[in-house]
């Protein structure tokens, strides 16, 4: 099995009854990036997006937004 790393923006965002839009203004974040967050589009997220987002939704836990989950297939490599 295959570790991954998953956003919770979508659950957090209808947690806190807000809009990606508004959690792009509340956090200062742009919302194509939060759009590939959301969608696992991402390999990368910046510590200070995680803090931004925290802050904006007065969240404690970094396990809120951030998680770590199982999948049994791996991606396929599709370069070769």
């Amino acid at each position: 099995m295959e570790k991954i790393v998953v956003v919770n923006l979508k659950s957090l965002v209808e947690k806190h009854g807000i809009s990606m839009k508004e959690l792009s203004r509340l956090a200062d974040i742009e919302p194509a990036i939060l759009s590939k967050l959301v969608n696992n589009k991402r390999q990368s997220i910046y510590f200070d997006h995680i803090a931004r987002i925290a802050d904006a939704l007065d969240v404690k836990d970094i396990r809120e937004i951030i998680d770590i989950k199982e999948t049994e297939f791996a991606e396929l490599d599709t370069h070769g």
